[in-house]
């Protein structure tokens, strides 16, 4: 008679486990805030870490990627060199005033951020951990969402550090707020971050995630964003992950929910460095709410690229809208993974998913899985893919007027990404989208 087989843990895995049991004392929270972790953990550890057998995780084993599993990072010291590594490596964007929040190693360091304008508060995640309060406990789970994603999981019982990001009800905040999150170039270490920005009823704001990394370090980020977006709120996001060392593996989440007559529009900008997959789970509570997520991903050498997305229509009359280009270059490998649920009694939904690749090597590859799941009679959706190479004719149409071979194909590409970009609402950040674009389009003409 066989018994039970059970995968062998590895290396990785088994240090998670030591290192959770070394950690789980000094991390920061209440009572309830302990079941979680520990519930998440256990959540972890019956699951593992994500290989291609998970059918969400089939182009991006993260098993075989994590050979070991680095400790947390500590807290850091706020001191003149973090101030002036701030000041070298993000420098304001240009015509763009905004509210900066910073992030060291995941931890918010008040003593570098900017002050609040009046209707938002900000609280550092420790000190709301370390109430407890319940609703705010359960808005930071975001239940219902990532339910069985183990890496999620494995980001709710390490979360060490993030910020808390409440806007009152009807308050019209004129500056963006400017999240960046710094390394503070210590040992190789992983963080676990987590973050909430709440949007009261009617109110509006712009967020920006920005990181910056001079990468001469291993990293293992595991990093989330719960967003709220109470009935009739406007949101726009702007995520800017880091580019990490080759060897690095990143994991970013976001968690939208919108409520009735809410607007949420969310764009990323993947510029490579390592493994990186930016997973998005965007719900509708609330009748006649509109959500947009889009982005564009230029990938060289081995970057490894993936998107995932999970839209669910709980309620009816809602408008969803996913848009993304992907530009492979080298070896890099990209995915997209797009899938819309439409609810029994999410009727009149409308839904729209895009995604647009060019290959600029034979050795890249691109993987679409765009998905339908409908359970409502009466909606419009639908998705297209499409993976091409440039336009020969085109290119030589611009050789042909003068532009070196190398222009004629940037100045075929940057029009190719900026149906993506064109997307974001102000100006002076797409300009700043367009100016990374840029460099990493001249940074491949030149090699």
């Amino acid at each position: 008679m066989l018994g039970d087989v059970k995968a062998a843990h590895s290396a990785a895995e088994e240090k998670l486990v030591a290192e959770f049991a070394r950690a789980r004392g000094s991390l920061p929270g209440a009572a309830p805030v302990g079941a979680l972790r520990d519930a998440a953990f256990e959540a972890f550890k019956s699951a593992g870490l994500p290989t291609r057998r998970v059918e969400a995780w089939h182009y991006t084993d993260l098993r075989m990627a994590m050979r070991d599993a680095l400790p947390v990072a500590p807290a850091p010291k706020a001191d003149a060199s973090l101030k002036q590594k701030l000041e070298k490596l993000a420098p304001r964007i240009a015509d763009l005033e905004t509210t900066r929040l910073v992030l060291v190693d995941g931890y918010f360091v008040a003593e570098l951020s900017d002050v609040t304008p009046k209707g938002v508060t900000v609280t550092a995640l420790s000190e709301a951990l370390a109430k407890g309060d319940a609703a705010f406990v359960e808005a930071l789970s975001a239940p219902g969402m990532g339910q069985g994603d183990a890496a999620l999981a494995l980001n709710t019982a390490f979360m060490q550090g993030g910020v808390i990001i409440d806007v009152a009800a009807g308050t019209h905040v004129a500056q963006p707020i400017e999240m960046i999150a710094l390394s503070s170039e210590m040992s190789a270490h992983a963080v676990y971050a987590r973050s909430l920005l709440r949007v009261g009823k009617g109110a509006q704001v712009t967020l920006i995630e920005r990181e910056v990394s001079t990468a001469s370090q291993i990293e293992q980020r595991n990093h989330a964003l719960v967003v709220s977006v109470a009935d009739e709120a406007q949101v726009e996001h702007v995520f800017v992950p880091a580019i990490l060392k080759s060897a690095s593996t990143y994991v970013a989440s976001l968690l939208a929910i919108l409520g009735a007559k809410a607007s949420f529009n969310s764009f990323t900008l993947v510029q490579g460095g390592g493994l990186l997959r930016r997973q998005i789970h965007m719900r509708f509570d609330g009748e006649h709410a509109k959500g947009q997520l889009a982005g564009a991903s230029v990938l060289r050498n081995k970057d490894h690229a993936d998107t995932t997305l999970v839209v669910q229509h709980v309620a009816a009359h809602c408008q969803s809208r996913e848009y993304f280009k992907t530009v492979l270059d080298g070896e890099s490998t990209g995915i997209y993974q797009g899938k819309v649920i439409v609810a029994p009694g999410a009727q009149k939904t409308d839904g729209a998913m895009k995604s647009h690749a060019i290959l600029l090597s034979d050795d890249a590859t691109m993987n679409n899985k765009p998905e339908l799941e409908i359970f409502a009679d009466d909606v419009v959706c639908g998705h297209g893919a499409t993976v091409a190479q440039l336009d020969e004719d085109q290119v030589f149409y611009a050789m042909a007027r003068g532009l070196p071979k190398p222009v004629a194909e940037s100045m075929l590409l940057e029009a190719f990404v900026d149906e993506a970009t064109d997307r974001v609402e102000s100006e002076p950040v797409r300009v700043y989208l367009t100016s990374l674009i840029g460099q990493w389009l001249s940074q491949r003409g030149a090699a």
